[in-house]
């Protein structure tokens, strides 16, 4: 699967020296820049579950750990924990290729381990790039089990 299907968006706060372009739920831009909230984007849970909840078969629910779950049938595409990360598993050769494209992060439970992957949510870019990644597993899942939309 190449990725290039779902490009981020240019944003004016796209990578540059106030914004590395790998960003973690820890790193991210100084707290000083004007578009970033040190809370995550106010509303991104709510943006990002309506754009992902129009796609066929995906629906919501609460996890163990309070984070907010997408799901295509019984399989989880990934989570968001409020408005400030999300949380996903890629195969190894799509994360390294998200990685490299600075869209991803180790998450942190798993630091260093190839395929679980963070992307924090700091500015409206980053909720647009949140929504493309999700799409990328929905496409996936979609892909290797057509029935679970059903």
């Amino acid at each position: 699967m190449s990725v290039p299907e779902h490009p981020v968006p240019e944003s004016p706060a796209a990578a540059g020296p106030d914004r590395p372009a790998s960003v973690g739920p820890v790193g991210g831009p100084a707290a000083s820049s004007p578009d970033v909230h040190p809370r995550g984007v106010p509303g991104a849970l709510d943006a990002v579950t309506a754009e992902a909840t129009a796609w066929e078969g995906v629906s919501t629910t609460t996890g163990d750990r309070g984070e907010w779950s997408f799901r295509l049938g019984r399989r989880e595409i990934g989570h968001l924990h409020g408005d400030r990360v999300l949380h996903l598993a890629f195969p190894k050769a799509v994360w390294h290729e998200l990685h490299e494209a600075g869209r991803i992060t180790f998450h942190p439970v798993f630091p260093g381990r190839v395929g679980w992957a963070a992307r924090a949510i700091h500015d409206e870019a980053d909720v647009r790039d949140v929504v493309a990644l999700l799409r990328i597993n929905y496409d996936r899942e979609r892909e290797r089990h057509p029935r679970a939309a059903a």
